[in-house]
C-alpha cells in the first residue's frame, strides 16, 4: 500500500496445511550513512536479548555505529537528506513474532524472536515468565493467512509525525460488536507516588483505608478511576487477596461515588487462571486490568495479548498493557485495550537521571506513531536540571510544571494516569482542575509545530473546545502558534505558562484567562524543560 505519508507491504500465503516459518527477510536499505534514533533492547537482567521491557532512551547515532549482535525495538527513526524522516515499524501483528531491527551493511534488517518451546515462572520476579528454550524457527501458523505489515512512514516536515495514524489504518477492524461499555478516562494512581499520602489518621499503604482516600480524591476532582497497583494480591495467585484489602468494600465505596476500580496484575499468574480471574473480578465490578511484565513479543506472547483482549472483552473488562511491546493496531481490533506502555516513561525518574525533557520531545515523533503510550505524567514536584534527584519514595519530574500539564494534551493516552499523590494534588488545585478538564480522547488533531528532540506543539479538539500543548527540551524556546484552525467567532482561553522564574524553580507557572479570536497568532515562551498548555472554548 502507498499513502501520502508512507508505504507498507505484507506477505500472504494460501496453503492447505499449517506452515513453520524459519525466518523472514525484511531489509531497509539507505543510500548513505544516515543518522538514526535507536532504542536498544538491552535489559541487563535478561540473558535473552529478545526478552526486554521495550523501554529505553534513544541513541542518536549513524547507522554504521549500530552495535553489532544487538537488536533495537521499533519504531526506529532515520534522518534522511533535506530534513526528511523515515520511521520503521509494523502493524497488524497477530499470530507472529514482533519485528526487532539489527544492523546490516546498508541499513537495518528485521530480527525476530524464535518460537518459545519452554518457559518457567521467574523466581526473581514471579509475576513474569522466563524463557528457557527457544526453537530453530520463529512461528507456526495457518497455511492461509495475512502476515504483519512492514511499515515505513515518511515525513518532509517533522511536525507531520505528530499526527500520523497509519498503524491504525493498517490494523484489522474491530472485532467487538458492542463498545458502549468501554469508557476511557483518567485514573488516580498509587505506585509512582509510593502510596505517600499524609495528613490522614491511618497508616497509608496497600490497604482499604488508603484506596477509599484515593476514591474520595478522584470523586472530588472528576477523575474516572482509581487503580490498585502491585501488592493488592498474592504475586503467584491473583485469586488470593492480601489481608489488608477488602476489595468488595472498595469497589462498592467507589461505585457510590461514581468512580471505577482497576487492578494491576502480572502476566504469568494471569495466564494460569485467566478465565477464573476475568469472570470473578468482572462480576465483583472491576472495570479494567493493568497487565504487566510480558516483556516479550515472540509469537507465544503475541498470542497472549490477543487471548487477553478477547477474553477481557467478553467480560466487559478494559485493558492497559504494561511491560509491553509497542502498539501495532490491537487497539483498533480490540478497542477495550485502551493503552499500552512500551515507553521509557516517568517511572524511570524514581531511580535514574536521564535527559528526560529531550526524550519527552522525541517520543511524540517516534514512539507515539505506533499508538497510545502510558507515560504516566502529572508530577507536582518539578525540578530544574540542577535540582533534580532520583528519589524513589518522593519522586520528582524533570522540567517545569507546565511541561507536565502539556503532556495531557501532547501524549495520546485514552487511559491516562495522574501519577502523583492526592496530598500533593490537594495543594495544587489549579493544576489538578486543568488536568481533570482535559479529555483523553479527541475528535480532531492538528500538529502545530515541532522539531524532533527540541520542541513540539499540538492542538486537539473535543466537541467545540480546543486544547493546546507545547513542550521543549532543556533549551528555552520562543514559538509562534498559528490559530487558524479556530472557526470564526469569539473565544476565551485558560492558559498555563512557565513562570518568569521557572528556570530556577520549575514549579513556577502563571495561569491566566484571555480573550482571543480566530486567526490570531500566539507568541509563547518555553522555559528550560518548559511547557505551555491552553484550553480554548467559544464565548458569546
Amino acid at each position: 500500500r502507498a499513502y501520502n505519508d508512507g508505504i507498507a507491504y505484507r506477505f500472504f500465503t494460501k496453503r492447505k496445511d499449517s506452515i513453520v516459518i524459519k525466518s523472514e527477510e525484511a531489509s531497509f536499505n539507505f543510500t548513505g550513512d544516515d543518522s538514526a534514533y535507536i532504542p536498544y533492547s538491552n535489559d541487563p537482567h535478561n540473558h535473552d536479548k529478545y526478552q526486554c521491557s521495550f523501554e529505553n532512551t534513544y541513541q542518536h547515532i549513524k547507522l554504521s555505529q549500530f552495535v553489532k549482535d544487538t537488536v533495537a525495538f521499533a519504531p526506529v527513526l532515520i534522518e534522511l537528506p533535506n530534513n526528511k524522516k523515515a520511521v520503521i515499524t509494523e502493524a497488524d501483528l497477530e499470530e507472529y513474532p514482533g519485528m526487532f531491527l539489527s544492523n546490516a551493511p546498508t541499513g537495518l534488517r528485521g530480527d525476530f524472536a524464535p518460537y518459545v518451546l519452554e518457559q518457567m515462572q521467574n523466581d526473581a520476579n514471579p509475576v513474569q515468565a522466563l524463557v528457557t528454550k527457544r526453537a530453530q524457527f520463529i512461528a507456526k501458523v495457518a497455511g492461509t493467512r495475512n502476515f504483519p505489515w512492514r511499515v515505513v512512514i515518511i515525513s518532509t516536515n517533522d511536525k507531520d509525525l505528530l499526527n500520523n495514524d497509519m498503524i491504525y489504518r493498517l490494523a484489522s477492524p474491530s472485532r467487538l460488536q458492542d463498545v458502549s461499555w468501554i469508557k476511557p478516562g483518567k485514573v488516580a494512581w498509587d505506585w509512582w507516588n509510593d502510596w505517600n499520602i499524609s495528613h490522614v489518621n491511618f497508616r497509608a499503604g496497600v490497604n482499604t483505608e488508603t484506596y477509599k482516600y484515593y476514591t474520595d480524591f478522584a470523586a472530588a476532582n472528576h477523575i474516572d478511576y482509581i487503580l490498585l497497583d502491585e501488592g493488592w494480591s498474592d504475586d503467584k495467585d491473583i485469586m488470593k487477596i492480601v489481608p489488608g484489602i477488602d476489595l468488595p468494600q472498595i469497589i462498592d465505596y467507589a461505585k457510590q461515588k461514581n468512580v471505577g476500580v482497576w487492578l494491576w496484575m502480572g502476566s504469568y499468574p494471569l495466564d494460569q487462571k485467566m478465565d477464573e480471574i476475568f469472570s470473578t473480578y468482572s462480576k465483583m465490578g472491576v472495570k479494567g486490568f493493568k497487565i504487566d511484565f510480558m516483556d516479550r513479543d515472540d509469537q507465544n506472547m503475541v498470542q497472549f495479548y490477543y487471548r487477553v483482549a478477547k477474553n477481557a472483552a467478553g467480560h466487559h473488562i478494559m485493558v492497559d498493557f504494561h511491560g509491553a511491546y509497542k502498539p501495532t493496531g490491537l487497539l483498533r481490533t480490540y478497542p477495550n485495550v485502551v493503552n499500552v506502555e512500551g515507553v521509557h516513561g516517568m517511572e524511570q525518574l524514581k531511580w535514574s537521571n536521564p535527559d528526560m525533557p529531550g526524550f519527552d520531545v522525541s517520543i511524540p515523533f517516534i514512539r507515539m506513531i505506533a499508538g497510545p503510550m502510558d507515560y504516566t505524567p502529572g508530577a507536582m514536584r518539578n525540578a530544574t536540571k540542577q535540582a533534580f534527584r532520583p528519589i524513589n519514595s518522593m519522586p520528582m519530574s524533570q522540567g517545569t510544571r507546565c511541561h507536565q500539564l502539556a503532556m495531557y494534551v501532547m501524549y495520546e493516552a485514552p487511559f491516562e494516569m495522574l501519577s502523583d499523590n492526592p496530598t500533593a494534588y490537594m495543594r495544587e488545585t489549579e493544576s489538578v482542575n486543568f488536568i481533570s478538564s482535559i479529555p483523553t480522547t479527541f475528535d480532531e488533531t492538528i500538529a502545530l509545530d515541532g522539531k524532533l528532540g527540541e520542541y513540539a506543539a499540538i492542538a486537539r479538539r473535543k466537541n467545540d473546545t480546543w486544547y493546546i500543548g507545547a513542550m521543549n527540551n532543556w533549551n528555552a524556546k520562543d514559538l509562534v502558534l498559528e490559530l487558524s484552525f479556530l472557526k470564526e467567532g469569539n473565544y476565551e482561553a485558560e492558559i498555563f505558562q512557565d513562570g518568569i522564574n521557572a528556570d530556577r524553580d520549575a514549579t513556577d507557572y502563571k495561569r491566566k484567562i484571555v480573550k482571543i479570536t480566530s486567526g490570531q497568532k500566539w507568541s509563547i515562551h518555553l522555559s528550560n524543560g518548559g511547557g505551555w498548555a491552553a484550553k480554548i472554548y467559544p464565548v458569546k
